[in-house]
């Protein structure tokens, strides 16, 4: 790889398409285990420009905005709860906006850089109300001038509470600095629960899940230390759930893949030590267990309860240097969707939290003023892990806490020719080209061509992706006539943001582009499955014509999945049909038998 040249594969561009298909994504697995993505390092620099303004902007924020506050004495900023509340707002402001997490060329944004605002501050794009059916004044499928309107006023309230200065309060006696204002903490709450009534995806785009219960109790609390406690529940569970996310047989396909793109991995021999048998077996090694579970499952169980319960200081203080280190790691990697600035206000807020409140100071949870206070805390912070992975087709792999697991809901979309996935461009009302065609503007539509199927092979070497695939090969008649796509980066064209969670491009995403681009039959085929549910071996999947609607619905086994190659050499996995449309019949049904049984309704 390049600093600033990509690192092509080894094809001639104009023969690329000559291959069959599948041959292509042996070949491009093959090369994303040693190079990654493949694009120059200027890619990875503008990531590292955009996280130092981050830091450098909310410490002059913080420093500049806040009276009690002195811009050049920070040690005057430790153990100002305000301090904490401002970089919140400042991290949702990035991330509501568009420019942090979903950004840029790793999220598949090439021109312009981002999607978020542009696309959320604009009538008639995309918008997907979570129960268009059952909650009143939410139906629909485009934004209108009211969805504009409070989405701006959104933007005002946190700027407001931004820009604006504390507000002495009994919560913290002796404090100059004070507490941002209660009533504007809760509005900001209420304005983005009704904007998650109206489009999930910017809900889910401010980060949600990790920030709103965190305001919430800092706006009702009338004590500080139980504000400073609901936030150490809130990362502990957030990092626990993560942890407990990371069981089954999903994430240890995740950590090979993503240390091959991390650009300061040069070492091909370790790249390849990932791989069981490099290059003829791609599915991870031992040493990818060992990054995976050790490295990551174990931390993330072990030291966030240690930071919780500790009262020894240097104890304490290990844990936190083990966080922060565990954080500067995947940043470090610069993973696809690249939420960076999440993983750097956890770096900052570890220390701030259990370092400048230690438990043995009086912030450990017997601290509460009543412990039954616990009870709704915690309980806020647990219901969404716990019912996401019991029923992942209720919530979100974000409230669900598994990020960067390997369990998600995922899709691929499949266009027959270049005129039907152009229809995305002529029919929608949205701000960023298809990827290919910003792509092409730059290299041209054969070397864009070869990234935009490097994204396909990438999901081939996760779980899901092998499924997914493996469903591609009997609902297609040629895998060579259709544009094959990334569910994710399609959907960022569509709705502007994405961060792999295919409830934002499923069938309501499909029929609100189905009634604006009018695909013939077999024109635009969606293969989507379900996220693992923890107590099943099983993911469930449904194929979507998007003229037809949901013409095949099933499950398969993850054990076959994980243990077959990217390539799919033994050809689709098996899988259960448990209903399909009355008349349907794949394109592409193998002659040999890979349906355990069928229904057909």
């Amino acid at each position: 790889m390049g600093f600033k040249t990509a690192d092509m594969p080894p094809v001639d561009p104009a023969r690329y398409e000559s291959m069959p298909f599948m041959e292509r994504m042996r070949m491009l697995a093959t090369h994303w285990c040693e190079y990654g993505f493949g694009g120059p390092k200027t890619n990875h620099m503008l990531y590292v420009y955009k996280l130092a303004f981050y830091v450098v902007g909310g410490f002059l924020v913080v420093g500049l905005t806040t009276p009690g506050l002195s811009l050049g004495d920070l040690g005057a900023w430790w153990g100002e709860p305000i301090v904490y509340e401002k970089l919140i707002v400042w991290t949702v402001l990035f991330e509501i906006t568009g420019w942090a997490s979903s950004s840029g060329p790793l999220a598949f944004k090439f021109k312009p850089f981002i999607g978020g605002f542009l696309y959320w501050s604009r009538r008639n794009t995309l918008r997907l109300p979570p129960w268009p059916g059952k909650v009143p004044f939410t139906a629909g499928d485009h934004r209108t001038t009211f969805d504009v309107a409070l989405y701006s006023l959104i933007l005002a309230d946190l700027l407001f509470l931004l820009l604006g200065p504390g507000v002495r309060t009994d919560a913290l006696p002796g404090s100059e600095a004070g507490l941002l204002p209660q009533w504007a903490l809760l509005a900001y709450v209420g304005l983005i629960v009704v904007m998650g009534l109206r489009d999930r995806v910017v809900f889910l785009a401010a980060r949600s899940e990790q920030y709103v219960a965190v305001l919430f109790f800092f706006g009702i609390l009338s004590n500080h230390v139980d504000m400073v406690l609901a936030a150490k529940i809130a990362m502990v569970t957030i990092w626990m759930g993560a942890g407990v996310s990371k069981f089954g047989k999903h994430f240890t396909n995740v950590v090979p893949p993503m240390m091959s793109n991390t650009p300061w991995l040069t070492s091909l021999r370790f790249k390849r030590a990932l791989y069981r048998d490099f290059p003829n077996d791609l599915r991870p090694s031992k040493v990818a267990w060992g990054f995976a579970h050790i490295g990551g499952t174990v931390v993330e169980l072990v030291l966030p309860l240690v930071l919780l319960f500790s009262t020894n200081s240097t104890i304490t203080w290990l844990a936190i240097a083990g966080m922060i280190f565990f954080h500067i790691f995947i940043t470090s990697t610069f993973p696809l969707a690249v939420p960076l600035e999440w993983n750097v206000f956890f770096m900052f807020a570890t220390a701030w939290l259990f370092g400048g409140f230690p438990a043995a100071d009086g912030y450990g949870l017997g601290d509460v003023s009543s412990p039954w206070l616990l009870v709704p805390i915690v309980a806020a912070f647990v219901t969404f892990p716990i019912l996401g992975n019991l029923r992942p087709d209720l919530v979100s792999f974000l409230p669900s806490m598994r990020q960067y697991a390997g369990n998600w809901a995922s899709a691929t979309w499949a266009f027959r020719g270049d005129d039907a996935e152009d229809k995305l461009n002529r029919h929608l009302v949205k701000f960023n080209a298809n990827q290919v065609d910003q792509l092409s503007g730059a290299f041209g539509k054969e070397i864009a061509e070869i990234f935009m199927q490097k994204a396909m092979a990438w999901r081939t070497m996760h779980s899901q992706g092998r499924g997914l695939m493996s469903l591609m090969m009997r609902h297609l008649d040629r895998l060579e006539d259709y544009r094959i796509r990334e569910g994710e980066f399609v959907c960022t064209t569509l709705v502007g943001w994405q961060f792999g969670d295919a409830h934002l491009h499923n069938e309501q995403t499909i029929t609100a582009v189905q009634k604006r681009c009018a695909f013939e039959p077999g024109e635009c085929i969606v293969v989507w499955v379900e996220s693992q549910p923890i107590h099943r071996g099983t993911q469930e999947y449904k194929v979507i014509d998007a003229a037809l609607g949901v013409v095949e619905r099933g499950y398969y086994r993850v054990a076959d999945a994980v243990e077959e190659q990217p390539w799919l050499p033994n050809g689709p996995i098996p899988h259960t049909v448990t209903w399909r449309a009355q008349g349907y019949t794949p394109a592409g049904e193998h002659p040999h038998p890979v349906v355990r049984a069928s229904v057909t309704a």
